[in-house]
């Protein structure tokens, strides 16, 4: 960063300059000594979800009953999705909210391989998460076994082999699925690239936005990408469990055919016909009854990220994750941490790794003695997600300051290695 002190006074002077600091009081912090760098698993609770919570609770369901259907809920899928689709740069009826993260990948998957008949190849990377793997997988063995899986190996952990990703583009490639941002690492995929690449073999791409949208500009109109899925609990604040979406191209979606037919997704769903027959555009990718309250709750959360917009975001974020790369360059890499993320900023989304041998007793102790919730990634990963919606540059300092401590003090000796079940 230009003009970097790793002093606490430099912090407090960028937090004073923040044009997006007045949006930290649009979320819920009831305790202001914590700091909350959680990788994103779970965003802050915004203001504004609470009182669309009540709203909905008492007037829709409680007074309204049944009513609260044509009133707001029937269409909530459609309508939060032309939301989002302001976030990952898509133009109007292609994003849809619908179940997990990993049954929208399922059902895009398996459409796009429907799609390209013939073909046999699926290309990811070793470092996507595990689950979009493991759905890969499950979708292989339901086609009988036809297809291939073959991933894109990394040599560090951090960044893609993209010379092998090049060479395993071919004429046989039915689909290439990656995360735009890797979970573990933070490295951001040249997507516009990438897709190109793949569309001159004949091959369709799927993205994961998981650990993207509402971080860094997505574009996936620009980027001519085919598909796209995303969860909506990291980044966009939509709350736990809250649903996913889905975006398909518009060109595409007459085309494929989604495995899961339910009675959303049928034409005329109040017909009760017995026989399916799919709904025009992005509501054959429904299914069933959606949850009506984490959707109402995460359409609100996704007002407030497009009232801060993602310009300001983005280069909120660059700055956040570079400063915290030089504080850590300063206080911590003399007590055994090395960067687990890319140190280029163009290949970064908005978390930030640190590897350390002791990572995990670290990431214990930072969470049950100092007031810290970071979050941890075998083997080494003391993983920092940094919300530019809410994070301060002084809560960024602080936190180092407390790792620090943590190993200077030894205070991680104090905990066991025996993994939790959540970490």
């Amino acid at each position: 960063m230009v003009g970097f002190e790793p002093t606490r006074a430099y912090a407090e002077s960028q937090d004073a300059q923040d044009e997006l600091g007045a949006f930290r009081q649009e979320f819920v912090i009831t305790e202001p000594e914590l700091i909350y760098l959680d990788g994103n698993s779970l965003g802050r609770l915004p203001r504004l979800t609470e009182e669309r919570l009540q709203t909905a609770v008492h007037e829709e369901w409680g007074e309204g009953l049944i009513r609260g259907w044509n009133a707001n809920w029937y269409h909530a899928p459609t309508r939060v999705g032309e939301k989002i689709a302001r976030l990952v740069g898509a133009a109007s009826g292609q994003v849809i909210v619908s179940d997990t993260t990993s049954i929208n990948l399922f059902k895009l998957v398996m459409a796009a391989l429907k799609a390209r008949p013939g073909k046999r190849q699926i290309i990811s990377d070793t470092l996507n998460f595990p689950s979009d793997l493991y759905v890969l997988q499950g979708c292989i063995e339901l086609l009988g076994g036809q297809h291939r899986l073959e991933l894109v190996p990394s040599s560090d952990g951090i960044v893609p082999d993209l010379a092998a990703l090049k060479s395993l583009i071919g004429a046989d490639t039915a689909l290439v699925t990656l995360s735009h941002v890797v979970f573990k690492s933070g490295y951001m995929y040249d997507a516009q690239a990438i897709t190109e690449q793949a569309h001159k073999a004949g091959a369709l791409v799927l993205w994961d936005l998981s650990h993207a949208a509402g971080a860094v500009p997505v574009e996936l109109d620009a980027w001519e990408a085919d598909l796209a899925i995303g969860c909506t609990y990291k980044y966009l604040n939509g709350g736990p469990g809250s649903p996913a979406y889905l975006y398909a191209r518009k060109e595409l979606q007459d085309v494929l055919k989604s495995p899961i037919w339910g009675w959303w997704a049928q034409r005329e769903p109040f017909a009760f016909e017995l026989d399916f027959t799919p709904a025009a555009g992005m509501n054959r990718f429904l299914v069933s009854s959606p949850p009506v309250l984490s959707m109402l709750a995460m359409e609100a959360s996704v007002e407030v990220l497009l009232r801060a917009g993602m310009r300001r975001l983005r280069h909120k974020s660059e700055k956040q994750t570079d400063y915290l790369i030089e504080l850590s360059d300063h206080y911590l890499a003399p007590l055994g941490f090395t960067l687990g993320s890319p140190r280029g900023v163009d290949q970064r989304g908005s978390h930030v790794s640190l590897r350390h041998a002791e990572g995990y007793r670290i990431n214990r102790a930072l969470i049950e003695a100092m007031k810290l919730i970071p979050d941890f990634r075998a083997p080494d990963n003391l993983r920092l997600g940094i919300a530019p919606i809410y994070t301060q540059y002084v809560e960024i300092w602080e936190a180092v300051q407390r790792i620090r401590r943590v190993v200077v003090e030894q205070i991680y000796e104090q905990y066991s290695a025996e993994r939790l079940a959540v970490t």
